[in-house]
């Protein structure tokens, strides 16, 4: 839903992922970097419409299990870029907010 963070979870991963344009944020409840982001990852669902923006909570028991058996997190914040069910990026940690817009130029939107 565009200007929204979505959530995420095994029931909806794969929908989620095979739109045009999608970035998912793998996080832990008791991770500091994983809070600071929200509001970064808030201000780009605000921003970029055109891309679904969700958030994967991989600590709720029973929500994430079949993305935690399809990727192996060894950081969290990780962030996915997807496009059409194709993963292009890979990045772990926390991306500021201007990174995290330049990424999303460059690859979900073809923009340099």
């Amino acid at each position: 839903m565009a200007g929204i963070v979505e959530d995420v979870s095994d029931e909806n991963y794969e929908s989620f992922t095979n739109a045009q344009a999608a970035l998912v944020a793998y996080g832990i409840a008791s991770c500091d970097p994983c809070r600071e982001y929200d509001p970064i990852l808030e201000e780009a669902a605000t921003r970029y419409t055109q891309v679904r923006i969700g958030k994967a909570k991989m600590h709720v028991p029973g929500r994430c299990r079949a993305i935690k058996k399809r990727h192996n997190f060894e950081t969290y914040p990780t962030t996915h870029l997807f496009s059409k069910g194709s993963l292009i990026l890979s990045r772990e940690g926390k991306i500021e907010a201007n990174d995290l817009a330049s990424l999303i130029d460059q690859h979900l939107l073809n923009k340099k």
